[in-house]
């Protein structure tokens, strides 16, 4: 239904509504040949088409450069496909808490709904990779959750969780920070200038996101999530100082990816980290504080250098990482800086293909030289959503 045409079956008749077919990512369409204004079979079969000499006599260089006018668009509409995908997921999130007070069953069935969308993607055949979108892609609030709720699935995954439990892992991601609609606007994300007082107010957000999600009719374990997305491992969260052995698996996945994303997206842009330095931080500083196999798996979910990351390659150029495969993690896709070809041009790499290729080092973007930062723009704000798995390119022309 994703279509700007009237209806569902159409006649083609430019190459415009091609062009807009492929930009939605359809892959596959049905024609009738019968309905269609082509000649018949044997008429075909009997006209001799001249095939033009500069097809037949193709260099290996017009070769080189369709195969990558082929991969880059390919690569932009599956990107367009995600970001699509992304749009869809706020608007739905924002319905939820739209509806949440006055039509709490509602919201319950809209959640649930998105969530059986995710699910429908994530479990697959095919892999689902970590993709980095604009940080335009939507506002601060559904960015956060939205980013929460993407990590923590493919999380979950990892861990092999049921069906039943991924449900309520979505789920409860999706609506862990619901309690925050009953504080001030002021209050609603963390700050560490706050006073004792305020402080007290902005965490009273986990009681109320319980109690308004007994009123949506949510499951036991989707309430363990909501009331202990702020608890620690080693007892020192809130609200009730519990340690790991007495939170919920699912609370011990949203504990983890809640604090990743806080710490690349605080309320203050000014004081985030990078991806990289939010996993070092976490594991090598903060591992107490997180239940350690859980974490383990979610370093090799978000990949050593995850989305978002800026890194300077083996041979000493610089790129952004744009996606993370969670079965190949230290082997990402980057867009990398190259001043003989245009921005717009840039071919994402698939690390995997280049076995001469690899990551050097992790950079601050401040680090970047100012070409190769404005030509790789990272992003202030990290927007991640999932990928379905691309297949492996063949080594080509890279970036």
């Amino acid at each position: 239904m994703d279509h700007p045409f009237p209806l569902n079956s159409f006649k083609i008749r430019t190459q415009q509504q091609i062009d807009t077919i492929r930009s939605l990512g359809v892959e596959q369409v049905r024609y009738s040949p019968e309905k269609s204004e082509l000649p018949p079979a044997a008429e075909c079969a009997a006209t001799t088409v001249e095939i033009p000499a500069e097809i037949k006599a193709e260099t290996p260089e017009a070769i080189a450069a369709r195969q990558r006018r082929d991969l880059l668009a390919n690569q932009r509409t599956s990107l367009q496909v995600c970001e699509r995908h992304f749009a869809q997921a706020t608007q739905t999130y924002k319905h939820v808490m739209e509806t949440a007070y006055s039509q709490p069953g509602i919201s319950h069935e809209h959640a649930e709904t998105l969530i059986k969308g995710f699910l429908g993607e994530i479990l697959g055949e095919e892999e689902a990779a970590i993709r980095l979108l604009s940080e335009k892609a939507g506002d601060k609030t559904s960015l956060h959750t939205i980013n929460v709720t993407v990590i923590s699935l493919l999380l979950g995954k990892a861990c092999g969780l049921s069906k039943p439990e991924m449900l309520d892992l979505g789920i409860g991601s999706l609506l862990h920070d619901i309690g925050k609609m009953d504080l001030p606007d002021r209050l609603r994300w963390h700050d560490e200038q706050y006073t004792s007082a305020e402080r007290q107010i902005y965490q009273e957000h986990v009681m109320h996101g319980v109690r308004l999600a007994r009123k949506m009719g949510l499951s036991d374990d989707v309430l363990l999530i909501i009331g202990q997305h702020h608890e620690y491992a080693d007892g020192t969260g809130y609200p009730n100082r519990i340690h790991a052995e007495k939170m919920s698996s699912l609370s011990r996945i949203i504990s983890i990816v809640n604090r990743y994303d806080n710490l690349c997206n605080p309320s203050n842009p000014a004081i985030a980290i990078t991806p990289h330095e939010a996993i070092s931080q976490m594991f090598a500083l903060n591992r107490s504080k997180f239940h350690l196999p859980t974490m383990m798996l979610f370093v090799r979910t978000m990949g050593i250098y995850p989305p978002g990351s800026v890194v300077q390659l083996t041979d000493e150029r610089f790129a952004l990482v744009v996606s993370v495969n969670p079965t190949r993690p230290i082997k990402p896709w980057v867009v990398i800086h190259d001043p003989d070809i245009p921005r717009d041009e840039a071919l994402v790499i698939n690390l995997e293909t280049e076995p001469d290729l690899g990551i050097r080092r992790s950079l601050k973007p401040l680090q970047l030289p100012k070409a190769a930062y404005d030509y790789l723009s990272p992003c202030k704000r990290l927007c991640y959503f999932f990928e379905r798995g691309r297949e492996v390119l063949p080594s080509g022309p890279t970036a």
